[in-house]
């Protein structure tokens, strides 16, 4: 559902980092806004209230050229995991053009990130879109950590159709440029299919 801005010459596409609580869906969206030069980006936001935060930004990757004249621009976004935040996140994923599934690699954490997942899809769903018609990319995070799941243990979890996916350390950036440039590129392959 990207808005195209005429007077801009942009195209407007909206990818939302989701995953269950303390994955590492902000550490993601902080991690990529530190390394983004500060013309290519908007102003961090945080939306606060008592017990939830929702961060989103801008930016324009100069890199990835223009579609019909136009430049893309990404707006990303977290949604807050806890479970009792389902309204927000149902907001957040409103005219969503790609999906981050963050997974945290925790072996204590396989029954949240298959809740997070099946939630992801219901409220997807209720909006009219299907998972996998949509632009989507996992990242497997904190994968330094001493209790991780293996990766196939994972995969055969969560992704059994093996959509494309990363190792990721939040924290420090590792798989967080990967796993943006692959969502990324998918919304791109989906645009160029509709302008």
């Amino acid at each position: 559902m990207s808005f195209i801005n005429y007077s801009s010459r942009e195209i407007n596409c909206k990818i939302v980092y989701y995953g269950p609580g303390l994955c590492g869906k902000t550490a993601n969206l902080q991690y990529i806004y530190k390394r983004t030069t500060p013309e290519q980006k908007g102003k961090l936001i945080s939306l606060a209230t008592e017990s939830e935060r929702t961060l989103f930004f801008d930016f324009l990757p100069l890199t990835l050229g223009a579609i019909r004249g136009f430049r893309v621009r990404f707006h990303l976004y977290t949604v807050p995991g806890q479970v009792f935040y389902a309204a927000s996140r149902k907001l957040i994923l409103k005219g969503v053009d790609g999906i981050v599934f963050v997974v945290d690699s925790q072996i204590e954490r396989i029954d949240a990130n298959i809740e997070s997942l099946e939630d992801l899809r219901f409220n997807l769903s209720e909006q009219g879109y299907n998972l996998d018609k949509l632009p989507f990319t996992i990242q497997y995070n904190k994968r330094d950590l001493q209790n991780i799941a293996p990766l196939e243990e994972l995969n055969a979890i969560l992704n059994p159709d093996t959509i494309p996916w990363f190792e990721g350390v939040a924290l420090t950036g590792v798989g967080v440029f990967d796993t943006l440039k692959s969502v990324a590129k998918g919304v791109l392959l989906e645009l160029k299919k509709h302008y």
